[in-house]
């Protein structure tokens, strides 16, 4: 399909709202407070215990890893787990004389197990007031979010859109990702249900399986693997007039100027193969058709129509 438009939130207000959310989960799971999980430590040394249950015979040096803590504040806190009781040291396996492994002692194992219970029972009731399909998408984007988190500070870089390649080809997992979507986001939006994310499935996977062609090509921008914006052009030498199709950013992107640089480069691919090039839309995407028309298309036919599975006025724009 053609249609796409650059709804919801920018990325700065995604990301002022995803810091909001995170400072209220810090306040409700506890961790302003002095201590932490109906214990009497503090939210470190919570997370100490709980990984060094979770693995017997870590090393100090892993745990720091674990918890992003420095070598001296590691040292620290074992130190204070150990006068307390909770923690004892053994012999590291490998022999290393500079290293020790951690394992919680009897009375470490009892406060674990109850840690457990408090921080079960606390996700517990806060799932009791959520259907389980929201469930489900809480703990995937929750995933999701975790593991971007988890690769920046490894790398030590922030991830900047911006900065990133367009890949141009057929990736894999692609036709799964543009298909999702452009599904997610007609469906919440427009009422557009299987029909309409079946075709668009259908038609991309034939467009891409034919890749590399004369006069097609596919553009993507993809994060961690994942496909979050798309615009392929499907061009007949012969007749030399270009569609463009299957152009959708991800409401995450809105802002970042990806939409543009994917319609430049395929501009500049169809200006130097096509006289046309025209592409399908819906009344109704006013950010998308002002994207269109200020690369120089303009509206040439309109009609009621339900091609999409949904009653809407569908376009043409010719450029």
């Amino acid at each position: 399909m053609d249609i796409t438009d650059y709804p919801g939130p920018s990325r700065d207000a995604t990301i002022l709202e995803l810091r909001a959310f995170s400072r209220k989960l810090v306040r409700e799971l506890g961790f302003m407070r002095a201590t932490l999980a109906d214990s009497d430590l503090a939210p470190s040394a919570v997370h100490a215990v709980i990984e060094i249950g979770a693995a017997p015979g870590i090393s100090a040096k892993a745990l720091g890893h674990i918890l992003r803590l420095d070598k001296s504040n590691t040292s620290r806190q074992v130190a204070r787990l150990e006068a307390d009781g909770l923690l004892e040291r053994a012999p590291a396996a490998n022999g290393d004389a500079r290293s020790s492994a951690l394992y919680l002692t009897d009375a470490g194992q009892k406060l674990r197990r109850k840690i457990d219970r408090y921080a079960t029972d606390q996700v517990s009731h806060a799932l009791r007031r959520m259907v389980p399909a929201d469930q489900q998408a809480l703990v995937r984007s929750l995933a999701l979010y975790a593991d971007a988190l988890a690769q920046d500070n490894q790398s030590g870089v922030s991830a900047d859109p911006s900065s990133d390649s367009i890949v141009e080809g057929y990736q894999a997992g692609c036709i799964g990702d543009i298909a999702s979507l452009h599904g997610r986001y007609y469906s919440k939006h427009w009422g557009f249900g299987a029909y309409f994310e079946q075709k668009v499935a259908t038609g991309l996977a034939a467009f891409a399986g034919a890749l590399p062609a004369e006069g097609k090509a596919l553009w993507l921008y993809v994060e961690n693997g994942r496909t979050l914006a798309s615009l392929a052009i499907d061009g007949d030498p012969h007749t030399r007039i270009a569609h463009l199709r299957w152009f959708i950013v991800d409401d995450s992107l809105r802002g970042t100027g990806i939409g543009r640089r994917l319609m430049t480069q395929a501009m500049q691919f169809v200006d130097a193969r096509f006289d046309e090039t025209y592409l399908y839309t819906f009344k109704g995407l006013d950010a998308a058709r002002h994207l269109y028309e200020s690369y120089g298309f303009h509206l040439t036919q309109e009609a009621a129509g339900t091609q999409w599975g949904a009653p809407v006025t569908e376009q043409r724009f010719t450029r």
